[in-house]
């Protein structure tokens, strides 16, 4: 038994929302599930899953199954929305915050840049969350691709996947053409919100706080320390996963 397991909650939870079918199985769904957050939560590699585990090939596949036919994204939204209605709110938000993080990447490979402004030689984690800072939905790129410019493809993915979306909070690195784009194509209004130097020592800026405490959040799991994925797609799927584990323990 592991502190990443899921318990008979969680478990229960995530029954009725994943089509669970009764067939005879050498390994329940449950222990694959614990097998990919002891994996997020503790950074280790594939092959190096405990034996009381099942086989990590086999713990591999179905992340792998389930990150390519969107369950994480499902489970995330789900999840998110009951989340938001135990608190009192819509389970559809109208605002949300946007905002990405360069991560370093590893020796695995894959795509990557350099982000000039942060001097780091990676990915961008893009992410647009609600006003509780959870996750709306996320795209991973290399680091040398401009927010002004990354945001298109997050804009565009939330737009695909989210409804009821019409105010986005951002800094001042969507400024420009951006807003107008986003207000012509997807109706949202972007609201630049700007941090000032009027006030001394830390001041938390409005909405934009929300935001980065989500990537704050992130390094409550070691598999996000830095990006460690061959595939931008797993990076994703990683990033869902914590979100997942989050909005689990709130519910």
């Amino acid at each position: 038994m592991y502190s990443t397991n899921l318990t008979d909650t969680q478990w229960e939870v995530i029954k009725k929302i994943i089509p669970i079918v009764s067939r005879k199985r050498k390994h329940e769904l449950r222990s694959i599930l614990d097998a990919i957050f002891y994996v997020l939560k503790t950074g280790c590699q594939w092959r190096m899953l405990p034996k009381d585990f099942p086989r990590w090939q086999l713990v591999y596949y179905y992340f792998a199954q389930w990150r390519d036919n969107g369950l994480f994204e499902h489970l995330n939204d789900m999840l998110r929305e009951q989340v938001r209605k135990k608190v009192g709110k819509k389970a559809h938000p109208s605002a949300a915050i946007v905002d990405s993080q360069s991560v370093k990447t590893t020796r695995t490979g894959g795509i990557r840049g350099i982000d000039g402004n942060k001097k780091i030689n990676g990915r961008k984690r893009h992410v647009v969350v609600d006003t509780l800072g959870f996750i709306l939905t996320v795209v991973v790129h290399a680091a040398n691709i401009h927010d002004s410019k990354g945001v298109r493809m997050v804009l565009k993915r939330l737009k695909e996947s989210i409804v009821g979306i019409k105010v986005i909070f951002a800094d001042g690195g969507y400024r420009g053409e951006i807003i107008q784009w986003a207000e012509k194509y997807f109706n949202y209004c972007i609201h630049i919100v700007m941090r000032t130097d009027t006030h001394k020592g830390f001041k938390p800026v409005h909405k934009r706080w929300i935001v980065e405490r989500s990537f704050a959040w992130f390094e409550n799991h070691r598999r996000l320390s830095k990006d460690f994925e061959f595939l931008v797609q797993t990076s994703e799927a990683m990033i869902l996963l914590a979100s997942i584990k989050i909005l689990l323990i709130k519910i």
